[in-house]
C-alpha cells in the first residue's frame, strides 16, 4: 500500500548543528500519527519540512505518491493548523475560512459549499459573521482548524494546536479532533509535547529526542513495552519507577537483584539471549499491588512520604532504600505519611533495560 506521507533520509542542519539526522518514516493513508517529545527535539522541524516551510539539507518528502521536496507549501496538497490561531482579525469567520479558496480562484458556489460543510462539521454555523475578537479561545481554534479542513485535502498537519488553551478547552477540542479524524478519515500528523494528547489521539506515536525517533509504535505498545529508558521515563504520569541493579544467572533462572530486592525473571520475555550484568528494572505505579505478601509477590517495603489524592485514584509516594517510588491505588486511600507499606511487584508487567538504556 502506498504511503500517504513518506520522509526519506531527511537531514536538517544549521551549519555544524544537526537538528534531524537521516530520518525516514512512512505514514499510512487514514493514519493519525503523533510526533511526541520534549521541547527542541525536532518534532516541529519535521512537521515544517513535510509542509514545505523548512529548508532541508538533504532527503526527500513524498505526499500521495508525489515527490514534493521542492514544491511550494500551497502545492503539496496539505492543510496545516498552527499553534497560534493565525486568523485575520478584520475578517469575519466566513472570510477567514474562505480566504485560501478565494486566493486559489475557486468558483464562488464551490467556496460557499465548502465553507458551509466545514462550518457545520465544526459547529461554527452561528458564528460565520463574527470577527475573531468576538470569539472564545476554543472557537478561534475551531476556525483555525476549519481553515485547514476547508481545503479538502488528503493530509492535515497540526503543530501543537491546543497548547494555548486552558485544560477544559484542551480536553473538549481533543475529543473534537478525534471525532473529526473518525468522520473524515484523512491522514493526520500531529505535533505535541503532551503525552495525554498523544496517547488518546494517535494510531501510532513517534517519540523523538534530539532529532532521532526513539520509538515508533502504537500507544499501547509504547506504554507497555518502551524501547529504552528515555521512552519509559517520558511516557506516564507519574513516570515509570526505576531501580538499578544486576541480572544474575548462576546456572539457573535469571534473577534481578538490588538492595535486598530479588525478582525472578524466568517469565520475562528477553529480546536478547543470556543477559547478565548491570540492568535497570522499570515498573509503572499501577503495577504495584498494595498487599504484596498476601499475593506471593516480591515486595518492596518502605514508608509513605506523600499521598496525592486524584479523585478516582491516588498516587502514594514511599521511600525504599535510598530512593522514592510511586504506587497508584484506586478508590479511597487511608494511608498517611509515615505508614509502613510493602507493595508487591506484578512481574508480568515489568520492563528491563541494559547498561546502554535499551530494552532487554
Amino acid at each position: 500500500m502506498q504511503s500517504a506521507v513518506s520522509v526519506k533520509d531527511l537531514k536538517i542542519a544549521y551549519g555544524h548543528h544537526t537538528v534531524i539526522e537521516k530520518m525516514s518514516i512512512d505514514i499510512a493513508p487514514r493514519e493519525f500519527l503523533v510526533l511526541l517529545g520534549p521541547s527542541g527535539c525536532g518534532k516541529s522541524t519535521l512537521l515544517n519540512a513535510i509542509a514545505g516551510l523548512q529548508d532541508m539539507t538533504s532527503g526527500e518528502v513524498w505526499i500521495s505518491g508525489r515527490n514534493v521536496s521542492w514544491e511550494e507549501p500551497k502545492d503539496r496538497g496539505i492543510g496545516m493548523v498552527f499553534q497560534s490561531y493565525a486568523l485575520y482579525p478584520r475578517m469575519s469567520v466566513r472570510k477567514n475560512l474562505s480566504f485560501g479558496l478565494r486566493v486559489a480562484g475557486l468558483p464562488k458556489a464551490e467556496i460557499e459549499a465548502r465553507v458551509a460543510r466545514t462550518a457545520a462539521l465544526l459547529h461554527l454555523d452561528t458564528l460565520l459573521d463574527r470577527r475573531p475578537a468576538e470569539l472564545s479561545g476554543g472557537q478561534r481554534q475551531r476556525v483555525a482548524i476549519g481553515r485547514a479542513l476547508v481545503r479538502e485535502v488528503d493530509v492535515f498537519l497540526f503543530d501543537e494546536p491546543l497548547s494555548n488553551l486552558d485544560a477544559k478547552l484542551r480536553n473538549e477540542l481533543r475529543v473534537e479532533i478525534k471525532k473529526l479524524h473518525q468522520h473524515l478519515g484523512n491522514t493526520m500528523i500531529y505535533v505535541t509535547h503532551d503525552q495525554v494528547e498523544a496517547l488518546t489521539l494517535a494510531d501510532r506515536i513517534a517519540i523523538m529526542r534530539e532529532g532521532v525517533i526513539q520509538q515508533l509504535a502504537s500507544p499501547a505498545e509504547i506504554y507497555r513495552r518502551p524501547a529504552n529508558l528515555f521512552v519509559a521515563g517520558f511516557i506516564g504520569a507519574p513516570a515509570m519507577n526505576f531501580v538499578e541493579g544486576r541480572i544474575e544467572r548462576g546456572g539457573g533462572s535469571p534473577v534481578f537483584r538490588s538492595k535486598g530486592l530479588a525478582v525472578d525473571l524466568s517469565g520475562y520475555a528477553f529480546g536478547t539471549a543470556a543477559v547478565e550484568g548491570p540492568a535497570t528494572l522499570g515498573f509503572r505505579p499501577e503495577h504495584l499491588v498494595l498487599n504484596g505478601v498476601a499475593g506471593g509477590l516480591p515486595t518492596i517495603p518502605g514508608r509513605v512520604s506523600v499521598v496525592e489524592p486524584m479523585g478516582s485514584d491516588a498516587v502514594v509516594w514511599f521511600d525504599w532504600a535510598d530512593q522514592s517510588l510511586s504506587l497508584r491505588l484506586m478508590g479511597d486511600v487511608s494511608l498517611e505519611p509515615g505508614d509502613a507499606v510493602a507493595p508487591g511487584l506484578d512481574i508480568a508487567k515489568v520492563s528491563l533495560f541494559g547498561a546502554d538504556g535499551s530494552r532487554l
